[in-house]
C-alpha cells in the first residue's frame, strides 16, 4: 500500500504561478492545496497541509501578517516564503516570524523542489532529534560534543560549537543574523561578533574556508549549514 501523497498549500494570487506550481508539484506526486487569497488560505489550514508555499504579495492580508496567523495556528508546519527580487528586508522579516526558507522569484522548479525537501527533513530531524549528524565529511556529536571533519577531530571553543550546533539542528534552514545573535549572545550584540565567529568555525571545518561548502552565506540575511545528507 503506498504512502498518501504529501499536501503542499500553493498560497499565491497570481493564477499563473499558481497554475506553474500545480503542474510543477503534481508530477512529482504532491497533491496540491491552492489559494487565492489570505482568508482561503486560513480555511485551507483545516485541510492539514504538510508544506505551505506563501507569496508575500497578497491582496487581502499584508503577507507578514498571514505568516504570523498562520505560525499562531500551527508552529510546525514548513514555510516556504516567494519574495521579489532585492527584498531582503522582507526576507528577513519572514524568516524571523517562522517562515523555513525563502525563493526569489523568478525561481527554478528544480530549486523550489531542493528547498522543499529541506524544510520536510528538517522538520523530521526536529521531531526525531538524531544525535549524530553528517554532511559530507563533517559529522557532528550532538551527545558526546565531538566534531569531526573526514577522521580529524575538530577542537572547537564552547562559543564556536555553540554555534555550530545551532545550526546543525536547524541544517538546512536559513538562520537571520538576528535569531543567531539571540541564540548565542542577545539581540544587541554587534553582528560583528557573529562574523568573527563564523570565520573561526570556517578555518576549522572548511577544506577552503574561502569556499565554504558547509556554512554557507545568505548574502544581507544571515546563514545556512549544509542539510545532511
Amino acid at each position: 500500500m503506498s504512502a498518501a501523497p504529501i499536501k503542499v498549500l500553493v498560497i499565491d494570487d497570481e493564477p499563473p504561478i499558481r497554475k506553474l506550481l500545480r503542474m510543477g508539484l503534481s508530477t512529482q506526486g504532491y497533491d496540491i492545496l491552492e489559494a487565492p487569497s489570505g482568508k482561503i488560505a486560513l480555511e485551507k489550514l483545516a485541510e492539514g497541509p504538510a508544506l505551505i508555499i506563501l507569496d508575500l504579495g497578497l491582496p487581502d492580508i499584508q503577507g507578514h501578517e498571514l505568516l504570523r496567523m498562520i505560525r499562531g495556528r500551527n508552529d510546525s508546519v514548513p514555510i516556504v516564503v516567494l519574495s521579489s527580487r532585492g527584498d531582503e528586508a522582507g526576507k528577513v522579516q519572514a524568516l524571523d516570524l517562522g517562515a523555513d526558507d525563502y525563493l526569489t522569484k523568478p525561481f527554478g522548479m528544480d530549486e523550489l523542489l531542493a528547498r522543499m525537501r529541506a524544510a520536510l527533513r528538517h522538520q523530521l530531524q526536529v521531531q526525531g532529534e538524531r544525535p549524530v549528524f553528517r554532511s559530507g565529511d563533517l559529522a557532528v556529536d550532538l551527545v558526546r560534543r565531538i566534531v569531526k571533519v573526514g577522521d580529524k577531530d575538530v577542537k572547537l571553543s564552547p562559543k564556536e560549537y555553540e554555534l555550530l550546533r545551532v545550526l546543525v539542528q536547524h541544517a538546512g534552514k536559513v538562520l537571520t543574523h538576528r535569531f543567531l545573535l539571540k541564540e548565542l549572545w542577545d539581540e544587541l550584540t554587534d553582528a560583528q561578533y557573529l562574523r568573527v565567529y563564523v570565520r573561526q568555525l570556517r578555518q576549522k571545518i572548511e577544506a577552503d574556508p574561502e569556499r565554504p561548502q558547509f556554512v554557507l552565506t545568505e548574502t544581507g540575511i544571515g546563514y545556512r549549514l549544509r542539510a545532511p545528507d
